[in-house]
């Protein structure tokens, strides 16, 4: 039975390669009576089999691992295996589109060539520095993996790249997920490639804009950002044992003509030489002005760049509603709207969690990411327990495990009562 709340209209992007052209949106009314379970890879699913199976996407593994399900989703990147209906504004449309910067084989389907050319060129492969009989063993507190932290966690989906307004701009950038994968490499003391690893990868680094795009949109919450700028400082440190790569022939530009002499007098009395590129001042910088005065400035500018990044999210209290939203003896699910900020990044987010009412002063309010894989988890009344519905996951009400992988309980966030209105805690 459809309604005006649970119906929706989903728009998709369509493109036919015997076609040509290019493409254009089809509409599609799509009655969604759950949307806190109902996942956007669920809805294309359901249109393809009720109303258009000509519609083409890709998926595979639906649990957020296999990085196959990306795309727009409302002007955003995102899987969309792990993007819930009710992560999108409930008054909104929904309209689906393929990944910017790829060739488009189909509909949603794009060409991950290019994307993985790439991810090749930064030679993202390990070479030991020598062989070990016995496994190398790594401790899960050692200081240097911690630094590495989430960035292995990359399922090279391309939502980054595809974020990134660079990667449109310079055809030989390398792109976030490649430099994400080096960042990755050159904190391995273990490698044996860490010159030529660098040499490559910060001729790409030159063309990163510290946009932040790529940290906002990766649905495994790795910032390449972070990564690009330990690139850069790794550079500075290692200065001398660099020989940098040609420019890629697509960086290549004609000679600019010589400007005339202005008429009226330079500020200084040499006057103002042509404007140098970042790559040639890093060429030159030793020559200029020394290898001790570049590593001392660059390393300052390294330094503030990268201590943003890594600086931690301060907490906040959001409302989450007043006392009268929340029945004793209920579970709501709620979305929390509010600003996350890091560093000098901003970033909106819509994130709905779990609240239980025990009485009128005792609340337990769950986060609703699935501690296995990030899914969403939502209260099923009928069996009494919290599911997630895409790898059988199951808690009870107090968020203890109850079946499937998840390795804990559901996290629990601090919450208070403040003039009737109760507040979450959240980063």
């Amino acid at each position: 039975m459809q309604s005006k709340q649970t119906l929706r209209k989903v728009k998709i992007y369509r493109y036919d390669p015997e076609k040509g052209g290019e493409g254009q949106f089809s509409t599609y009314d799509l009655n969604i009576e759950n949307p806190a379970i109902t996942t956007i890879l669920d809805v294309l699913i359901r249109i393809q089999k009720e109303q258009d199976p000509s519609i083409s996407f890709r998926y595979a593994c639906r649990v957020n691992m296999c990085g196959s399900c990306g795309m727009v989703i409302n002007g955003r990147e995102g899987l969309a295996c792990k993007t819930n209906v009710s992560h999108l504004p409930a008054g909104q449309d929904i309209t689906l589109r393929p990944l910017n910067h790829f060739p488009v084989i189909k509909d949603l389907v794009v060409d991950m060539g290019p994307f993985f050319t790439k991810y090749e060129d930064a030679l993202p492969f390990f070479e030991p520095k020598m062989k070990h009989d016995e496994p190398y063993i790594i401790k899960a507190d050692d200081p240097k993996r911690v630094d590495i932290g989430m960035a292995t966690d990359c399922i090279a989906c391309g939502c980054c790249v595809s974020s990134c307004t660079m990667v449109n701009n310079h055809e030989g950038y390398a792109g976030p997920a490649a430099l994400n994968r080096a960042f990755t490499l050159l904190a391995d003391e273990r490698d044996a490639l860490f010159v030529p690893r660098l040499t490559r990868a910060l001729e790409s680094c030159y063309n990163c804009r510290t946009e932040f795009n790529c940290t906002e949109v990766c649905p495994k919450q790795i910032s390449g950002t972070r990564s690009i700028k330990y690139i850069q400082r790794l550079a500075v440190t290692h200065l001398k044992e660099l020989k940098p790569l040609e420019a890629h022939p697509a960086e290549e530009l004609p000679p600019k003509p010589p400007k005339e002499e202005p008429d009226t007098p330079c500020c200084c009395k040499a006057g103002h030489a042509a404007d140098p590129s970042r790559r040639s001042f890093l060429k030159t910088a030793a020559g200029m002005v020394g290898i001790a005065s570049s590593v001392g400035i660059a390393g300052v500018l390294g330094v503030a760049a990268v201590a943003p990044t890594l600086a931690s999210n301060p907490k906040q209290w959001v409302p989450a509603g007043t006392l009268k939203d929340f029945p004793v003896g209920g579970i709501s699910t709620i979305m929390l709207s509010y600003t996350r900020t890091q560093g000098f990044h901003s970033a909106a987010v819509n994130a709905p969690i779990l609240v239980r009412r025990d009485s009128e002063t005792e609340f337990l309010c769950f986060s609703s990411s699935c501690p296995h894989l990030g899914c969403s988890v939502a209260w099923d009344p009928l069996s009494a327990r919290f599911k997630c519905a895409c790898h059988g996951g199951a808690f009870d009400k107090d968020g203890n495990v109850l079946a499937g992988p998840p390795p804990r309980g559901l996290d629990r966030l601090p919450w208070k009562i403040e003039d009737g209105i109760i507040k979450v805690e959240v980063v």
